[in-house]
């Protein structure tokens, strides 16, 4: 009997806990488009300037789909406080001559691929509004009667103390190549890491190429940096994938950045790497875009050197 009135009650217990459900509605937002600026200028280069709109998540992902999301006919001004000029838009399948290895370098993409999609930007010739280190540089694009502005710097770059590869422990003719740092104290830095072999015209970036001294501010460190010219695989032994090999050549580009423009990379890279994991914290990328558009205008400060691979 005892046991017949327990069963009775865990029945009870069970429906009660099985029947207290509540359909719960999320009101979803309507996807609105918005303009996307996507500018850059770094000391002694032009300013860059790529302009497209949003895109529905649900919207088609193919070539197709990305080229025609760019746009042309906009007026896009940069003024360096002294100089404004008005940019030229060029696009990558016609190119003007004696351009294409800047081209190449922009876009991170050899000349023949570039040749082969068209990729419209704003740019200007003029060296007078090219970066400068020191310079507040503002940006200006108005589009369908909309005007959208921006400003970035272009702060004083750190150099590396010392550049040097070892091999690694496998290995007597591959390794890491490594860097010492001393970052400046009481003062907010951050850093754009690249580098590439001498003879290749495109920078490379690591797995996560920007930091900032959140946790190092002001103090001396050693870091190992690997090839990312080479992480993919595809041309040499697995086994060799991201090491620097005895006697490479490597120039080393190493940028300051902005706090503003370091929180946007940062957490746009990190939305990178998510993508397609259901469990990833959904992230909404910060702007410093005035007047309603998506984006980033940044101003980088490189610093470069070359590292020859050997102890």
């Amino acid at each position: 009997m005892k046991r017949a009135h327990s069963i009775l009650i865990f029945g009870f217990i069970t429906l009660l806990f099985t029947s207290c459900t509540k359909e719960v509605k999320i009101d979803i937002p309507g996807y609105a488009e918005q303009l996307v600026i996507d500018g850059n200028i770094e000391t002694g280069m032009p300013p860059i300037v790529l302009i497209s709109r949003s895109r529905d998540i649900y919207a088609p992902t193919n070539l197709d789909a990305y080229l025609s999301g760019f746009i042309s006919g906009a007026i896009v001004t940069v003024s360096n406080g002294t100089k404004t000029v008005q940019l030229t838009e060029i696009c990558t399948d016609n190119l003007p001559p004696g351009t294409e290895a800047m081209a190449a370098a922009v876009f991170g993409l050899p000349v023949d691929q570039l040749a082969l999609l068209h990729i419209c930007a704003y740019t200007s010739f003029d060296t007078d509004i090219w970066g400068e280190v020191g310079k507040t540089y503002t940006l200006n694009v108005n589009f369908e009667g909309k005007t959208y502005t921006s400003s970035t710097s272009i702060l004083q770059p750190t150099a590396m103390d010392t550049l040097y590869w070892k091999p690694d422990a496998n290995f007597t003719d591959r390794g890491y190549s490594w860097a010492t740092l001393s970052d400046p104290a009481n003062q907010y830095d951050a850093y754009r890491w690249e580098s590439k072999p001498i003879s290749d015209p495109v920078f490379y970036k690591p797995f996560q190429p920007f930091t900032d001294d959140q946790f190092f501010n002001g103090k001396t460190f050693d870091f190992a940096y690997e090839n990312s010219s080479n992480c993919n695989g595809t041309y040499q032994p697995e086994e060799y994938r991201c090491y620097y090999k005895l006697g490479d050549t490597v120039v080393i580009k190493v940028s300051k950045l902005p706090r503003d423009v370091f929180e946007y990379m940062e957490k746009k890279y990190t939305q990178i790497y998510s993508a397609g994991n259901p469990f990833a914290t959904p992230i909404n990328l910060p702007t410093n875009i005035v007047g309603g558009a998506l984006g980033i205008w940044a101003g980088y400060s490189p610093w470069y050197d070359t590292l020859i691979c050997i102890p």
